[in-house]
């Protein structure tokens, strides 16, 4: 009121110039030039305004930054289905999906002509993907997650940000990799289905 937010609002911003070169003073060159220097302006505790020098230097994400989805796949030392997607095509996915970019052609049997609980093509068109999260959040099979991979500029819009199943499949050990406290979680979780269907079997 009567300007008061105003100067609330300058004086953040004369507290973070000031931040910024007592940081420099007291980093130096280190600041900029050092693994240990990028790792503290990547970290909760720094302070002040700082440029992050892109493409040299990048910013980890936080665990649930979410880009573009892709299909989790079996890796290849699978003792019993390596490669195998983990997709069922039941489409869910792409009924949830708010601007509709996910496509996908279920499989079928070559003998019986029957469909079968697995993909046959699967579609994502990047460009129109808005990174929501619904179609991994919605996924019943923990088939599809939020990759971290942000760096997808091309120059060709017309084939080039339509992803297929073959540059959509990721391996269960990437997942694993950029997000190991939800990868974790998950598994644990489908342990626990797996052994109250196991009880319930023997019932």
């Amino acid at each position: 009121m009567y300007g008061l937010g105003i100067l609330q609002g300058l004086g953040v911003t004369l507290k973070r110039l000031v931040e910024t070169y007592t940081e420099d003073l007291k980093w130096g060159l280190k600041r900029y030039t050092t693994d240990e220097g990028f790792s503290n302006r990547q970290s909760p505790d720094t302070a002040g305004i700082f440029t992050v020098q892109y493409p040299e230097e990048k910013l980890a994400v936080p665990e649930r930054f979410r880009f573009v989805p892709f299909l989790v796949v079996n890796d290849d030392d699978h003792p019993e289905e390596p490669g195998k997607y983990w997709c069922t095509a039941c489409g869910i996915c792409a009924k949830v999906c708010p601007p509709q970019c996910i496509w996908i052609l279920r499989d079928s049997d070559p003998e019986t002509g029957r469909p079968v609980p697995y993909p046959a093509k699967f579609w994502i068109d990047i460009d129109i993907c808005m990174n929501c999260g619904f179609c991994a959040e919605f996924c019943p099979f923990d088939a599809i997650k939020m990759d971290h991979d942000y760096e997808l500029a091309s120059y060709d819009r017309t084939s080039a940000h339509v992803y297929d199943m073959e540059k959509l499949g990721k391996p269960l050990s990437y997942w694993q990799t950029i997000a190991p406290t939800r990868a974790e979680e998950e598994r644990l979780a489908r342990e626990a289905g797996e052994l109250a269907k196991a009880a319930r079997r023997r019932r």
